[in-house]
């Protein structure tokens, strides 16, 4: 089961370094860890893509107290747990995707009377959420934050140049699953999938069709 601690014992473990008995031991690499941690780790992974387990779709209404000068008439606030936006679209099934809007000061700006949002998400039942994080973005994560740590780590055996590089294969490989999950979404149903939900759709979240890469 994947949580805090065993997150930082696979960050250990990519170091070279001994494991921790708990969360507060008291050892130089948790508070090592502890500090990466808090500099928002879990957030900064979450921006390096457009994960499918991570993402939510929500419908928003425009901010009542702005009222803009000119250009687009409505604001719409960007939710508390908003980490990257994935789709933004003026019908709720997110079929046609919607442009004509800017991304500014925390706000989207159009001129729709309301707007369909998907957007990767750090809340508790979503990125933060670590029963729904597949192997390959926990392998991830763990190699982030052993790359940040070793920084600090100055008694670490491990090379920097060949972590780095298996931080780039980690990404990329958690990337590569995501869009193969993405894409089976995509294929259309055969005749026992569609007659078990009968004429229902499936609103699925996590339905996103692209990502980028940043660097550490």
């Amino acid at each position: 089961m994947t949580d805090r601690l065993s997150l930082y014992q696979g960050a250990l473990d990519k170091l070279g370094e001994r494991n921790l008995a708990s969360l507060t031991e008291d050892r130089e690499p948790r508070y090592v860890l502890d500090s990466v941690w808090n500099r928002e780790a879990v957030k900064r992974c979450l921006q390096m893509g457009q994960w499918n387990f991570a993402t939510r779709a929500v419908l928003l209404d425009p901010d009542p107290s702005v009222s803009p000068n000119f250009g687009y008439k409505n604001a719409y606030n960007k939710p508390d747990d908003f980490v990257l936006t994935v789709a933004v679209c003026a019908d709720e099934y997110f079929r046609r995707r919607f442009r004509h809007y800017t991304d500014e000061n925390a706000r989207w700006w159009t001129d729709l009377e309301e707007l369909y949002v998907k957007y990767v998400s750090n809340d508790s039942q979503f990125g933060l959420d670590f029963s729904l994080w597949p192997p390959n973005f926990t392998e991830f994560v763990e190699t982030f934050l052993a790359l940040r740590a070793s920084r600090r780590l100055t008694h670490t055996k491990v090379d920097l140049d060949t972590l780095k590089a298996e931080y780039k294969d980690a990404l990329t490989l958690a990337k590569g699953t995501d869009a193969f999950e993405q894409n089976a979404k995509q294929l259309p149903s055969g005749s026992w999938t569609t007659s078990r939900r009968g004429r229902r759709g499936s609103g699925e979240r996590g339905d996103a069709d692209f990502s980028g890469l940043v660097a550490p």
